[in-house]
């Protein structure tokens, strides 16, 4: 199954892109998501740094399990056709596209309700603005066939809009009402403790309805704000702050934050809060649930890599609202290794960072162990269709390097309806899962999104 671009495929000019220096933010704003002039942002931001973009240039779909080499093929046709002037020369200048991917291979089914999102796209904007480590870029795309038009003009025209409030909130269950998803969760544990598999990630969504239309950037702002540690992302009405990053290809080196095990921490003093850090830290159960996760990913990325370094023991990871158990699995990319089917030759390129996402994509932290056997018992039993929540978010280079993160804490704006949005959290179940406390868990990372809508 093939892309299938937005343009027409007879485009007689190819992408125009040029990356230069600015000197800071237009308007003395300070924030990159403040930049944004209008309601369909596109948002890779952490702590300040990373990029944001708006207008689209060239959009890619892809569908079913072929959605991420067959967007990686369209991606390396449209950047062999590219004029690229890169001023800047950093990761984030140059060609970039903004993607999402579906978490489950199959094919999108009919809904009489909702138009069918593609299983994957990577869109690349007409403007991005960056910003890493003091220095600060523009770049604009173009299909005009000339590298002649000043690109600090983009920003003199971008016209922002005013980010209103979404109003009144109000609440409705998802696909399963709370109590329903309790007792799938045990029969999750059931079938653990069976011996069927090892661990099942399971899934739920709430619904939110909002008096007024929720523009994304009323999201991003608040979640940028409150959660500058996670990556804060908006790609194609996918909206949130994931802490979990996926894998980072920069220059040769990768970079993996997995994160499994859960305790909540909203309300908690900063005593409370290191008590029940060390509570975490020592639970059994957490730990089993962890150590799955990273021997997922160290697994999935070996085959790529000429060293790694998998640690022995997680750190925890401190949140506004829940703390987890976390781990850096890293390595150094061995050249030449293309799958983890096919031997590495010697002298070939480096995988970029979106074959690295479909080699990790799912990993136990958001599927089970093994994997197989957990994402046919969620086909099963989870009751709902996740779309694009929990699988890869992020950005891809021209070179190959980018950053993808696994699209949790997250919502889904409605194509339809500008007043409805859709929160999603899963927990890790083991043989030691309890339903309730599974529950419990779930609602806590709704809080980022709940938080975001002013909840």
């Amino acid at each position: 199954m093939t892309a299938e671009p937005s343009v027409p495929a007879t485009e007689p000019h190819p992408l125009v892109v040029r990356t230069t220096p600015i000197d800071d933010l237009p308007g003395g704003l300070t924030a990159l998501v403040d930049v944004l002039p209008d309601a369909r942002p596109l948002t890779w931001v952490r702590r300040g740094d990373g990029i944001v973009g708006w207008g689209e240039a060239l959009r890619l779909e892809t569908w079913g399990p072929g959605r991420f080499a067959d967007a990686e093929a369209a991606w390396q046709e449209t950047l062999a056709r590219a004029v690229v002037r890169d001023e800047v020369g950093v990761p984030g200048t140059g060609p970039v596209a903004f993607g999402s991917f579906a978490f489950d291979d199959s094919a999108p089914g009919d809904d009489a309700h909702e138009p069918v999102r593609a299983g994957g796209v990577l869109v690349v904007p007409r403007v991005v603005v960056g910003r890493r480590d003091g220095r600060t870029w523009l770049t604009t795309v173009d299909t005009a066939g000339s590298l002649s038009s000043a690109p600090a003009a983009a920003l003199a025209r971008a016209s922002r809009t005013p980010v209103p409030p979404p109003g009144e909130v109000t609440w409705c269950d998802g696909a399963l009402r709370a109590d329903d998803w309790a007792d799938v969760v045990a029969e999750g544990v059931e079938r653990i403790r069976a011996g069927a598999l090892e661990k099942v990630v399971l899934a739920r969504d709430v619904v939110a309805h909002t008096s007024e239309p929720v523009d994304p950037r009323w999201l991003l702002a608040r979640l940028a704000a409150a959660y500058e540690a996670c990556w804060t992302f908006s790609v194609d009405g996918m909206v949130g702050a994931t802490p979990e990053l996926l894998v980072r290809s920069e220059k040769g080196l990768v970079t993996s934050r997995v994160l499994a095990g859960t305790i909540r921490r909203a309300g908690l003093s900063d005593d409370d809060a290191l008590l029940r850090a060390a509570q975490l830290a020592r639970s059994s159960k957490d730990l089993e649930e962890h150590e799955y996760a990273v021997a997922s990913v160290a697994h999935a990325l070996a085959p790529f890599c000429s060293s790694m370094n998998v640690p022995d023991a997680p750190f925890v990871l401190h949140l506004p609202n829940v703390m987890h158990l976390a781990s850096d699995v890293t390595g150094v990319l061995a050249r030449g290794a293309a799958s983890p089917a096919e031997p590495a030759r010697r002298g070939a390129a480096r995988p970029t960072s979106l074959a690295l996402a479909a080699a990790l994509h799912p990993s136990a932290a958001v599927c089970g162990t093994p994997t197989g056997v957990a994402r046919e018992l969620i086909r099963e039993i989870e009751g709902m269709d996740r779309g694009r929540y929990a699988g890869p978010v992020g950005w891809l280079g021209a070179d190959g390097d980018g950053e993808w993160g696994i699209a949790l804490r997250s919502a889904e704006l409605s194509p339809t309806d500008p007043r409805t949005v859709r929160l999603f959290a899963g927990c890790g179940i083991v043989a030691a899962s309890d339903p309730a406390s599974e529950l419990a868990e779930s609602e806590a990372k709704l809080e980022p999104l709940r938080y975001a809508l002013g909840s």
